[in-house]
């Protein structure tokens, strides 16, 4: 499957090496992967991104994969990495783009939209958040991922695999073909415990501010994607398209957190909606 991507670059993003995969040479989509995954993770979709024509650049996110993972909290917040992605985007010439994130990189896209509106043609948010409101889930949140960023620092990374392996949110994804699950736990495998606990730290979901209040000002065509048996995001996904003008909700059938890989048939067809810009 590595050899579905053309090109690989690191380029030095605002004093942090990145690693970035690339393949295609049609309308630039940005694709940005969930917590401790890398850029690894969209290639069983890129052929067919490729026919579709696209031109598919795919980064390790900060702290993740190939690409470099300051010790520093503070170099992970949002503001940091959305001047991050600004950074790469001039360094690859690309000036607009539709940008697609799953879950912790659906966050990132949605932050990213919001503070650069006119380098974003449309959004496709998968198993995405726009942030907590609530101070007390906030706080709450913190302390959770503070707790899960000292067990991986504590207990290390075979454990984490585990631990992640073995999530409720993630149930669904045991039915995926074994190529599949082998992909995904040689991803967890391959971080650094200090990457990961600096990316919880920085841009956790109870650290990152909330966009709720934002999210009628993205006038983006928008697909907000969410599995059926995923509940909680199924709730959060019909939210945000109640506040967000140009949005539709897809909720693919018997289908949980990681709908791209779960079931790519259906997140491809979902993209095909989108106006060609």
């Amino acid at each position: 499957m590595r050899g579905t991507w053309t090109k690989q670059r690191l380029p030095d993003v605002r004093g942090v090496r990145y690693r970035v995969r690339l393949a295609g040479q049609g309308r630039p989509l940005l694709l940005l992967h969930g917590f401790a995954g890398s850029s690894l993770l969209w290639t069983p979709l890129v052929p067919a991104l490729l026919a579709r024509g696209w031109q598919v650049i795919a980064p390790d996110l900060l702290g993740h994969g190939g690409s470099e993972a300051p010790a520093d909290p503070a170099r992970y917040t949002a503001s940091e990495q959305v001047a991050d992605l600004a950074t790469l985007l001039d360094a690859l010439d690309v000036t607009t783009c539709t940008v697609a994130g799953y879950s912790m990189g659906g966050r990132l896209a949605l932050q990213f939209a919001v503070r650069h509106p006119a380098r974003v043609t449309a959004l496709v948010l998968e198993s995405a958040s726009p942030g907590l409101l609530d101070l007390a889930e906030r706080t709450a949140r913190r302390q959770a991922d503070e707790t899960l960023a000292q067990a991986i620092e504590q207990r290390g990374i075979d454990w984490f695999a585990d631990y992640w392996d073995n999530l409720p949110l993630f149930a669904s994804r045991r039915a995926l073909p074994d190529d599949r699950l082998a992909l995904l736990r040689s991803q967890w495998l391959a971080q650094r415990p200090h990457g990961l606990a600096a990316a919880l730290r920085g841009f956790g979901t109870g650290t990152m501010p909330p966009l709720w209040d934002q999210l009628h000002e993205l006038d983006q065509p928008t697909l907000v994607i969410v599995g059926a048996l995923d509940a909680k995001y199924v709730a959060i996904g019909r939210a945000m398209t109640e506040r967000i003008p140009r949005s539709r909700l897809v909720v693919v059938p018997d289908t949980g957190h990681t709908v791209h890989l779960e079931r790519p048939d259906a997140w491809l067809a979902a993209l095909d909606t989108l106006p060609v810009l």
